[in-house]
């Protein structure tokens, strides 16, 4: 079984090009507005970013829990508040102050692993 937080990045990874698909194709027929399409583009973004980094992360820097549970809150937070606001802002307006906090989260995560002890740098054949 692989470790917890490689699974969550790549999955995490994996949707991120499946929402960055949809926003570029089938969101563009349901909304016109394209500040709410560029927001969409950018929780894909900052997605799959932070899905390679929590990926990396899992290997190098295993023993740091927190810097990965950090990434993930931050993406869950930062992105799928975006999501959630293109998709439907008057529903999910409360979610507004979520995506800067997820933000935070996602800035903590590396500043966590720009302090970890000795990263383990993996040896390839």
């Amino acid at each position: 079984m692989p470790p917890p937080f490689w699974t969550i990045g790549c999955l995490y990874g994996a949707s991120s090009v499946m929402l960055g698909a949809f926003g570029a194709h089938g969101l563009k027929k349901r909304i016109a507005d394209p500040v709410r399409l560029a927001n969409w583009s950018t929780a894909a973004h900052y997605q799959m970013i932070h899905s390679c980094a929590l990926t990396f992360a899992s290997v190098v820097a295993p023993q740091n829990t927190l810097a990965a549970g950090l990434l993930t809150a931050g993406m869950t937070m930062f992105s799928g508040s975006l999501y959630l606001l293109v998709l439907d802002p008057e529903r999910f307006k409360f979610l507004g102050p979520v995506t800067p906090l997820g933000g935070l989260c996602l800035i903590g995560g590396w500043m966590l692993l720009a302090f970890t002890k000795r990263p383990i740098v993996p040896k390839f054949k």
